[in-house]
């Protein structure tokens, strides 16, 4: 198979997916560009403010791609590349991009509130309180994961340093852009091309002068970093920095598919492994680790946090929330070809590749070196790249940041406690939020990392209830969302009920032969203790909400 009938195919696919499916959701759902949004209603100047259709797109798009598209379809494709592309294509069209859309809309219906308020308004109390303990507890673990991710690509060597230069240099710009643009109305035209070059510049002192300093600094900074970013206006830095870095995603992107139509590789993985490789299903194994270029709950958190409180125009919803999840499948496809050219079995560990970022850089940096290029532009290509990732899970983390806070203060306004303790107070929820994910980072969250696949896909269950019970409400067609859900609920609890059996059955064996290896049997007993309260938890928000959702209303 050459790679570039599946690029090709994959691209043509989503246009037409993006021209039609994504039309019919918006006319079917009732987009109204002369409704007034929140972000013009309840302006603010801090979390609710008006932004620029392309600035919101590249805000959106750069929090939602993190690592994810590129880890996912990489650490999947021992399966194959036909099931991996087959997911990527069917969940990214009817499944993400419809999730990312409806829970932009929803929210925007809602005055911009969290996706935990929606579910209040549309299904129940109680699930609203179940669903934001459970968001902000899988939101601690992203900083927590993201935090460590951060700081170990700020470190280790002198390409990790450059990095880190050019990160630094890159917040600083971000201010500027930020400043010149709602504060000196300086044209967005002007300020993306000086913007852009600037970039590149910062990119380019990063790889002459190097930062090469302990991951404790770092991951100290960037604690203290997402704390003050959590609360900033996001004309500050959040809306000019995400902005600024899809820049970054674009070129990553084109260039990958150039460097993909130049070279032409091949694709070496077979087509089908089986249903079954080593100890791992297809189901539900494949639709848990290919999340964010298929669907990846964590997108609705942030198009129900963030974006909805940015919105200028209804009519930008489709393109926001629909068309960034389409692009993200077109890198997830890359990655998939970059990993189905450089393996024979899709077993990247096993050929030598550090991690899905090495795998991803080297086959795109290959390509090039492919079609001439010479070993320093190639060099470079690489450095890029992973500044790409690295900026990219730095923009998660603060995003996310944002969102916990969010949650949290939603989670206590109103209550006795809240307004005894100041916790729905901005910036005491964000210092409470920053600590346990600064705790849980410190901890080991790689403990109960291996849980987190299935907590994420779980949370995109009560966004389709919330999506399809407040469109019922409206007595508009949510039909498109019964297979979602159903198949998200049964793909995750599938997952979860595995993880519980192997870990019994690690306990088990420890106890029976002695064989204590280490913390081992602490983290299989510590995941066994989570998994009982997350399928419970699951249980009876699927119930709830699907009483409201199927006719039988519970409030």
């Amino acid at each position: 198979m050459n790679s570039v009938v599946l690029i090709l195919l994959a691209i043509v696919i989503f246009v037409v997916a993006y021209l039609t499916y994504g039309r019919y959701l918006a006319k079917t759902w009732g987009i109204d560009p002369s409704r007034k949004t929140p972000a013009h209603e309840l302006e603010d100047g801090v979390d609710y403010c008006p932004a620029k259709t392309p600035v919101l797109m590249g805000h959106h798009f750069s929090s939602i791609a993190g690592a994810g598209p590129i880890n996912g379809p990489i650490q999947a494709a021992f399966f194959g590349w036909l099931p991996c592309f087959l997911w990527i294509i069917i969940g990214g069209i009817f499944f993400g991009a419809v999730q990312d859309f409806g829970s932009i809309f929803v929210s925007i219906r809602h005055q911009g509130k969290s996706l935990g308020e929606v579910i209040e308004d549309n299904i129940g109390r109680k699930s609203r309180i179940l669903f934001t303990v459970f968001a902000w507890l899988v939101l601690l673990l992203v900083i927590a994961a993201f935090a460590d991710i951060v700081a170990n690509s700020f470190t280790g060597s002198t390409a990790n340093g450059s990095v880190a230069t050019a990160s630094l240099l890159f917040i600083v710009l971000a201010i500027g852009f930020g400043y010149a643009v709602y504060r000196k109305n300086a044209p967005m035209v002007v300020a993306s091309v000086v913007g852009v070059i600037l970039l590149a510049a910062c990119v380019a002192i990063g790889l002459a002068f190097p930062i090469e300093l302990p991951k404790s600094f770092w991951i100290a900074f960037v604690f203290i970093y997402i704390i003050i970013a959590s609360v900033t206006p996001v004309w500050i830095l959040l809306q000019p920095r995400d902005y600024l870095s899809s820049f970054l995603l674009y070129f990553m992107i084109i260039a990958a598919v150039v460097g993909i139509f130049a070279a032409h590789p091949t694709v070496t993985v077979p087509a089908f492994i089986g249903w079954k490789v080593g100890s791992n299903y297809l189901f539900p194994t494949l639709f848990i680790t290919i999340a964010c270029g298929a669907i990846s709950g964590f997108h609705s958190l942030i198009g129900s946090g963030t974006t909805s409180k940015q919105l200028d125009n209804e009519k930008d919803a489709l393109l926001v929330g629909y068309g960034s999840m389409l692009i993200e499948c077109v890198l997830a496809v890359v990655s998939l070809i970059a990993v189905a050219t450089l393996t024979t079995d899709g077993q990247f560990a096993a050929a030598g590749y550090a991690s899905p970022t090495a795998v991803f850089a080297t086959a795109i940096s290959g390509f090039f070196a492919t079609i001439g290029f010479s070993e320093t532009a190639v060099s470079a290509t690489y450095t890029i790249i992973a500044l790409a990732v690295s900026c990219f899970c730095l923009t998660s983390l603060d995003t996310g940041t944002r969102l916990g806070r969010f949650m949290f203060q939603e989670l206590f306004a109103g209550t006795e406690i809240g307004k005894k303790l100041k916790l729905d107070n901005m910036y005491v929820a964000t210092i409470i939020t920053a600590f346990f994910g600064f705790v849980l980072c410190l901890a080991g969250y790689q403990k109960v990392w291996p849980l987190f696949g299935a907590c994420n896909q779980l949370v995109a269950v009560p966004a389709f209830l919330a999506i399809g019970t407040y469109l019922k409400k409206q007595k508009k067609n949510n039909k498109m969302l019964y297979i979602p859900i159903v198949f998200m609920s049964c793909a995750t609890l599938v997952s979860l009920f595995f993880s519980f059996k192997n870990n019994v059955v690690a306990i088990i064996d420890a106890i029976t032969t002695g064989a204590y290896e280490g913390t081992a049997l602490f983290t299989n007993i510590l995941q066994t203790a989570i998994i009982v309260p997350i399928v419970v938890l699951a249980i009876i928000l699927i119930i709830d909400g699907g009483k409201v959702l199927w006719g039988k209303e519970s409030k």
